[in-house]
């Protein structure tokens, strides 16, 4: 590399730095500001100080990576495919000359899997770390392991303008220590930063929802900055649909009529991303999404506008469905975005946002191992080969990995015990997800390679069936319009997976079915569980999750569904996910598609209050047919019944005084004396329901049955022998009393907690028939005493306690002077002690005395 090249831009001055710091360990970790040169020179430099093998750049988008090439290709004054060359999916221009290439992360990592050595490659560098995709993380950890085992003299470097230098530096090193930290600075052109939020607060996004009135917002800065401000204005939006309504509302604003208004994002074609990184004849206005944050110069921009939202992947893995997020921006990605405009020369960013609600964003953008479908990077690590301990900045969640690993089992590219089978290497090598991979390679000989392929490219290629969930109508407009730029990128992936086939793999499709249900098995084929039956006003999928249609959709009505896309309901506040993307389906190719998840089942269930039982067909969770079970299994019975109480609590079965008077009996003695007296609480009851309740249960079906099972008589079975004998002694229903009668005791029917001493039973009787009681009666092996409620003539309570003598020896005086007039025919001696106790009038009594004497 001669001087004058390597001076041509600020990272030139590290460069020997980082040179060394690669030769004495291997990897090493570069920050270097945008424009400065670490995309485009740094690989030159390297490629000709390691003359022994290509230079490969990893970019995590296509555009990215042909932008990159044609930068590096230009400062050596050539085009691309000569020294410096691409390769994406799809497309690759390079030729035995070149020196660097540069490539997707995806493209990367099937390489690796093809062959981890990576002979030819003399070094590595991985752009953009800082974003963190799914796809960089892995291929960081799948290139360490390849040093280490296999390729010790590969040269790894890290490259990002933002990255956690620290946190990459120790993965880098390793035991050795972390890897040496290159930093490249430069004389960043001066940015001017503007704090514009809305005149009037709006709405936060919801899912994919952005309030109007925000963009609203950003168009009117944009039109600010073309009056007020020089050079081109690249705007930031969270989506392509963004993008589309920024551009609607910037052609009715009068400050953007001579102005030309590009859109630069993932759903373009190659030709239409690379025109909007070329300078324009006119004054430009590029509304892009994320792709324009980094690795890239758009030529010509002194201004950026930025809305603040990113969109991010997160899935609901519970039911399987996979949605997009809108949420703020990272700091980093602000700033990221906001180094656009002073790439070339001085700049200014327009902020939709104040400076207190910069200060609450969040450091660095989540990391996509976090949020999304790891299905991809689980299929990637099982043909790797890879264990529990891959080296990743961040590990995968345990839950969302699991769900990955059910998914891949589903489709066939994973045995039961995880490792990976014939198929899943060859899905893992297609360049596809494993659910499209999987749709491709079964699909190919049942609906025919073209037909196969192309229904596949249309549901791998973002946005080619935009503004319908009609997948067949979307598939027949991009055959009726050829020529167009989203024919042409479906048509470039068509050709791609035909070359994936294998030879011979499917026919022509002549013979098999119609468009319409080639496209639904296809789709099937990709998301087993989610085909989905008409239940009701919506649809039920295999998986069990609940689907709807949009209104309007073409597919209301429609029996049966095979759901390619649909979210699931990501801050709408439904219940249900929306089918966003659908083709047809009819039964048989259901059933054929996923005979794995074909059932027939004996259910025993609770329904209305009463035992249902039939003969279940079902697809997963889609019911095919129901009949009735004439005689079930009584243990499934008796096991629904159970259910229903441990739902419901005992108090479904039939608990008379008796009955609950027993049970309080039990706890007071198990809370005095311990064991063997049973446990009756209620958790302890169920545990124990097989040996005191399910002879109970014999023959009930009905919550009638349930509410005429005598809990009591149930509940003697607990009794412990032989300490039953002595349940009467010790916990006694009734005491007699001085009168003669036996009066009922009342045990407490709360049990006492662990450690507790038992509570009192009380004993409810009349004051004058306790006359002569000096003490309270005590139960429980004398542990206890009882509780007297003394109650007056017409049973209102008189007084309360359970130390007779100090009764009798002070209030019971009051109390006889405040009731003796009251109850004129009632005994109320001065010395109760000697009285003779009765339930009876005093005249009555003197009558009984006398005709006894």
């Amino acid at each position: 590399m001669t001087p004058d090249l390597l001076g041509s831009l600020p990272v030139g001055a590290v460069v020997p730095q980082l040179l060394e710091a690669l030769e004495g360990a291997g990897t090493a970790v570069l920050q270097a500001p945008p424009g400065t040169g670490k995309t485009t020179l740094v690989p030159l430099a390297l490629a000709g100080a390691l003359p022994g093998g290509r230079v490969v750049v990893a970019e995590p988008r296509r555009v990215a990576a042909r932008a990159a090439a044609a930068r590096s290709a230009a400062l050596l004054g050539e085009e691309v495919g000569g020294r410096v060359g691409f390769a994406v999916r799809g497309e690759r221009r390079t030729s035995a000359a070149t020196r660097v290439e540069v490539v997707t992360t995806g493209l990367l990592l099937r390489r690796l899997l093809r062959d981890p050595e990576l002979p030819g490659v003399a070094a590595l560098v991985l752009d953009e770390v800082h974003e963190r995709h799914l796809d960089t993380d892995l291929a960081l950890a799948l290139a360490l392991e390849s040093r280490a085992v296999l390729r010790p003299d590969l040269r790894l470097l890290c490259a990002s303008a933002t990255v956690e230098a620290a946190r990459v530096a120790a993965l880098l090193g390793g035991t050795g220590g972390p890897a040496p930290v290159v930093t490249a600075t430069a004389a960043v052109h001066p940015l001017d930063v503007r704090w514009c939020p809305p005149p009037r607060p709006v709405r936060p996004p919801e899912g994919l929802r952005v309030d109007p009135a925000l963009l609203d917002h950003v168009a009117a800065l944009t039109a600010t900055a073309l009056a007020e401000l020089a050079g081109d204005v690249l705007v930031f939006a969270p989506g392509a649909g963004e993008v589309a309504a920024l551009a609607a509302r910037l052609h009715r604003l009068p400050a953007a009529r001579d102005v030309d208004v590009v859109a630069l994002h993932g759903r373009l074609g190659a030709r239409e991303q690379d025109a909007a990184l070329r300078p324009g004849a006119h004054r430009r206005v590029v509304l892009a999404t994320a792709v324009a944050e980094s690795s890239l110069t758009v030529p010509g921009v002194r201004v950026v506008v930025d809305a603040g939202l990113a969109r991010v992947p997160r899935t609901d893995h519970a039911r399987g469905l996979a949605g997009l997020d809108t949420v703020r921006v990272s700091r980093a990605a602000a700033d990221q975005r906001a180094g656009r405009a002073a790439r070339e020369a001085p700049g200014t960013v327009l902020r939709a946002w104040s400076r207190a609600d910069h200060a609450l964003l969040p450091a660095h953008p989540d990391p996509e191992i976090a949020t999304a479908d790891l299905s991809a990077f689980a299929l990637t690590s099982a043909a790797w080969g890879a264990g529990e301990d891959l080296p990743l900045l961040d590990p995968p969640p345990p839950g969302p990995l699991a769900a990955a690993h059910r998914t891949l089992r589903v489709l066939g590219a994973l045995d039961d015990d995880g490792r990976v089978t014939p198929l899943g290497r060859v899905l893992a090598g297609t360049g596809l997800h494993p659910r499209l991979a999987r749709a491709l390679h079964e699909g190919a000989p049942r609906v025919g390679r073209r037909r196969c392929a192309e229904v596949v490219a249309l549901l791998s290629e973002d946005g080619l069936a935009r503004g319908t969930d009609d997948l067949v109508a979307a598939w027949r407009r991009l055959r009726a319009q050829p020529g167009t730029p989203e024919a042409r990128r479906w048509e470039a992936e068509v050709r791609r997976l035909l070359r994936e086939l294998p030879d011979g793999a499917g026919g022509d499709g002549a013979g098999g079915p119609p468009d319409d249900l080639a496209a639904g098995e296809v789709v099937a084929l990709a998301h087993p569980e989610r085909i989905a039956r008409r239940r009701g006003a919506g649809l039920l999928t295999v998986g069990g999750g609940g689907l709807e249609t949009a209104p309007g959709s073409a597919w209301e009505g429609a029996g049966w569904l095979a759901v390619a896309e649909a979210d699931a309901g990501i801050g709408t506040g439904r219940a249900a996910g929306r089918v966003r993307l659908a083709a047809p389906l009819d039964e048989a190719t259901a059933l054929r598609v996923a005979a794995r998840e074909r059932a027939r089942d004996e259910v025993v269930a609770w329904r209305e209050e009463r035992v249902v039982a039939e003969r279940v067909d079902r697809l997963g969770a889609v019911v095919l047919s129901r009949s009735p079970l004439p005689r079930p299994d009584p243990a499934a019975v008796s096991a629904v019944l159970l259910d229903v109480l441990r739902r419901d609590g005992l108090e479904r079965l039939g608990w008379s005084p008796v009955a609950r008077s027993l049970r309080a009996r039990l706890a007071a003695c198990r809370a005095a004396l311990g064991e063997p007296w049973p446990d009756v609480g209620t958790a302890a009851l169920l545990e124990r329901a097989g040996e005191w309740l399910l002879p109970a249960l014999a023959g009930a079906r009905t919550a009638r049955d349930l509410a005429a099972v005598d809990a009591g008589a149930a509940l003697r079975a607990l009794l412990p022998w032989p300490a039953a004998a002595r349940l009467d002694e010790l916990a006694p229903e009734a005491v007699a009393v001085p009168s003669g009668r036996r009066a009922r005791l009342t045990w407490p029917e709360d049990p006492p907690r662990d450690g507790e001493d038992p509570a009192p039973p009380v004993l409810a009787v009349k004051l004058q028939e306790v006359f002569g009681w000096t003490t309270s009666p005590r139960v429980l092996d004398g542990r206890v005493a009882v509780v007297l409620h003394l109650l007056s003539p017409a049973g209102r309570p008189l007084a309360v306690t359970s130390d007779l003598a100090s009764f009798w020896a002070g209030p019971y005086a009051q109390v006889r002077a405040e009731n003796r007039g009251r109850y004129p025919k009632h005994p109320w001696p001065q010395d109760p002690l000697t009285a003779t106790a009765t339930s009876r009038t005093t005249r009555a009594a003197a009558r009984t005395y006398d005709h006894g004497s």
